[in-house]
């Protein structure tokens, strides 16, 4: 930085070193603002002293024509002037050429360099001018501004105690250098050569400063991938990748994925080495490959082609460009269900607990969302006639009866949507857009439990753009319901593809509980259910105390044909000889309980039908035997729930059954033969206590460990906390890098299901509810919200 002033001193005082001494003293804050600004001061000293120069020639050619022309003037502020002003500018003019001889000389320009020192400042002595202008403006104002001038207009000004020059020029850069400053870079230059080896230049060379613009130039360089050739795409390769992306039609038309796979493979096995190669090159980086199978290998080699030319891929036909997230730090997850309690059914509990123990960890904000009931629809679901008045009122009940099964306070939100009970289905069904019940700034991550169930009449914003993870949870087995009603083979193959349409529209991640349940798109199996802590608190008394139980079997389930009970009656008339003097007792409460105890009387079986009851109720501690033949379950609760009791299960060899395989307590069959001899074994043996890790596998805090991992939902949290800290060395990413015909037809699909739904019409014909597309004035009343018509308007009708 350079500091040019004038000091009041006397100009009769001006010597040669005295001169050089206080004129320049260049102290710059040492070699600290040469590192940084070098280059560009001495840039700025050459731009300002050749502005310098022009002005101040300008400035003699402007006197000298005033002097000796006055009436050449144009300027009307000087053909005004006083001759005491005239008399002024004579006596400026020699000390201005003064001023310039002093400073122009090769005397000044050595005295300078010989005062160079790291901390040094450069000002410039201007007491000629100065005194010059005091001598004669003493009782004037500060500052004489020559504003009359275009260049003068600019900023350049004489003040009493200090001069100070701001200017800038147009053709600076083609005129020439100022004597001085041409000089002062020469010396400069010397004595850099000159101290090259000296300690102050070694110190510069050495500083961590030098070190940091060293690294940093490195970082900043990068090999740009444009400048490495990729190969173009084959004609097999493109057939591949088309046969790939087409793999979401050839579900619909009922091909398998083998098949798929197969043709893919096929078509890449001519290039499948070459693959690796090319990728290699593309992409930079081994890690990039590290790819199990021809269609990961076939998918990066996409992307790095397109990547290569530029392409970046940013939201489909379908799909919105960008969903924002939280502005909270801690994630948001909503649990949507089908079901509430008191209802004692699996998508009520089960839910229930998921909330509580997500909730637990404290990593993310939790909210259950269930449905609210009419009082009317109140009193056909709920047990023992009971009915609440208002959504507050159920949500006490709710958190009381789950605060008496847990050690811990759940600490997770309980909202409500509008639903209405279908007596042909005996299932709640939603009324309305579900997913405007989650407001956006919570709408993060989705578990939809029994995605299809939700979602058959949905009529609202699709869940995949609102939110940005969702997870499906499939709880029931429809197909095998639908397919023992009338005409259920017709029903079940419509009901088939609508389910896949749901899941491929819907989620991002579907799991299934078991095997039974229909091999829907984008899922895997896995149970990530655990039982009520009461029940293993049960089963810990029960194996300290090593009490004979007092009681036989018994089954308990809700009283309809498809929870097992035609199975049960078939079992037990078929081969009631074999079975003489067995006796079982039977829980439940059902629609069809009148016509279950109708055909058991007929056959004269031996079955002690009572009313249904909890299972971890004190009457069923005493049972040593559960019994479930049920095959329509997707994973049965209360087998789960038996075996944490420390009791043994007879249950049939199914898929259902798969996870309940490996605890000895549990004894499959796979024939009505094989029922009767594993229902005298369990009778006769006694079971195994539970070891730790039986016990921690039937746990909730297991389930949630595997739903954590198989919903792929830490992983999705790791991508997502990866996404706000920049990486050096970044991946080529699939979903950026190129367009998802996957995702194309997902999206279409979700456009077709919202615009058939959207007809009341065939809604009807489809078997909804008569009103279910809005909710009603009842529910506006108890949930306390807007009417559909002004919620929702539509303009131009």
């Amino acid at each position: 930085m350079i500091n040019l002033g004038a000091e009041s001193r006397s100009s009769n005082s001006i010597e040669s070193t005295v001169t050089a001494e206080k004129a320049f003293k260049f102290i710059s804050k040492g070699w600290r603002e040469v590192k940084d600004s070098a280059d560009a001061d001495f840039q700025l000293m050459r731009a300002r002293a050749n502005s310098f120069k022009n002005l101040a020639n300008s400035f003699d050619r402007e006197l000298e024509n005033f002097v000796n022309s006055a009436s050449t003037f144009s300027v009307p502020a000087i053909r005004s002037s006083t001759p005491t002003e005239i008399d002024f500018v004579k006596k400026l003019q020699p000390k201005i050429s003064e001023f310039r001889r002093v400073y122009s000389s090769p005397e000044f320009s050595r005295k300078v360099l010989e005062k160079w020192t790291p901390k040094s400042t450069i000002s410039i002595n201007l007491s000629a001018i100065k005194n010059a202008i005091v001598s004669e403006v003493e009782d004037r104002e500060g500052i004489v501004e020559f504003s009359d001038w275009d260049r003068f207009r600019r900023g350049r000004k004489f003040g009493l105690k200090e001069f100070r020059w701001d200017w800038r020029g147009e053709e600076e850069e083609n005129q020439k250098e100022w004597e001085p400053i041409r000089t002062l870079k020469t010396r400069l230059k010397e004595l850099e050569r000159k101290s090259s080896s000296s300690e102050i230049f070694n110190n510069f060379k050495n500083s961590e400063f030098v070190e940091k613009v060293k690294s940093s130039l490195k970082s900043m360089y990068k090999e740009p991938h444009d400048s490495k050739e990729i190969p173009p795409l084959d004609v097999s390769e493109l057939l591949a990748y088309l046969v790939k992306q087409s793999g979401p039609l050839f579900d619909q038309l009922g091909f398998k994925r083998e098949i798929c796979d197969k043709i893919v493979e096929t078509f890449c096995s001519k290039h499948k080495n070459q693959l690796l190669l090319r990728s290699l090159q593309g992409a930079g980086e081994a890690s990039f490959l590290e790819s199990e199978n021809v269609n990961d290998e076939l998918d990066l080699r996409i992307a790095s082609v397109l990547q290569s030319t530029g392409h970046s891929y940013e939201g489909g036909l379908w799909t919105e460009p960008a969903k924002h997230d939280s502005e909270d730090k801690k994630r948001h997850v909503a649990i949507i269900t089908t079901a509430s309690l008191p209802w004692m059914t699996g998508t009520a509990v089960n839910p229930l607990f998921r909330a509580a123990y997500l909730a637990k960890s404290a990593k993310q904000n939790v909210t259950l969302l269930v449905p609210w009931l009419c009082k009317s629809d109140q009193e056909l679901v709920y047990p023992n006639s009971l009915t609440f008045t208002s959504p507050e009122e159920q949500e006490v009940y709710i958190r009381n009866w789950l605060e008496e099964r847990l050690d811990f306070k759940a600490d997770f939100k309980i909202s409500f949507y509008p639903g209405k009970f279908s007596k042909e289905r005996r299932s709640i069904m939603p009324a309305g857009d579900t997913s405007q019940f989650i407001s956006s700034k919570e709408a993060d991550i989705a578990i939809l439990e029994e995605p299809e169930h939700l979602n058959w009449y949905y009529h609202g914003k699709r869940w995949t753009d609102k939110f940005n993870h969702v997870v499906g949870i499939v709880h029931t087995n429809y197909l095998e319901y639908i397919k023992r009603e009338k005409n259920g083979a017709v029903q079940a193959f419509l009901v088939k593809h609508v389910n896949n349409w749901i899941a491929r529209a819907y989620c991002h991640k579907v799991l299934r509980l078991s095997a039974a349940t229909q091999d829907l798109p984008k899922s895997v199996v896995c149970n990530v259910h655990g039982v009520n802590p009461k029940f293993l608190k049960v089963g810990d008394k029960v194996s300290q105390e090593k009490e004979p139980f007092s009681k036989g079997a018994y089954f308990l389930g809700k009283m309809v044909w498809a929870k097992g009970y035609r199975e049960l009656i078939d079992l037990l008339g078929k081969h009631k000889n074999d079975l003489e003097g067995f006796k079982l007792d039977v829980y439940g409460n059902g629609e069809d309980a009148h016509e279950v105890q109708s055909s058991a009387k007929m056959l004269d079986l031996n079955l002690n039908f009572l009313k249904g009851r909890d299972h971890a109720d004190d009457t069923l501690h005493g049972y040593k035997v559960f019994i479930n033949p049920s095959v329509s379950d997707v994973l049965c609760t209360a087998t789960a729930e038996a075996l944490a009791m420390g009791k043994i299960v007879v249950c049939a060899d199914h898929p259902s059954n798969e996870f309940f395989r490996s605890f000895p307590n549990c004894l499959t069959y796979k024939s009505s033969e094989d029922f009767v001899v594993k229902v005298k074994e369990a009778l006769d043996k006694d079971p195994q206590p539970l070891t730790e890790e039986q016990r921690y596998n039937l746990s909730w805090e297991a389930a949630t460990q595997r739903f954590m991992e198989y919903s792929e939902l830490d992983k999705f949290l790791n991508t997502m906390e990866d996404k706000a800290i920049p990486k050096k060395n970044t991946k080529i990413k699939k979903s950026v890098s190129m367009p998802s015909l996957t995702d194309m037809v997902d999206g279409g699909l979700a456009f077709t299901h919202y615009c058939l739904t959207g007809s009341e019409l065939l809604r009807l014909s489809t078997g909804a509810i008569p009103g279910t597309l809005d909710y009603n004035k009842q529910h506006c009343e108890d949930l306390h919200l807007l009417p559909p018509h002004v919620e929702n308007p539509i303009y131009g009708w």
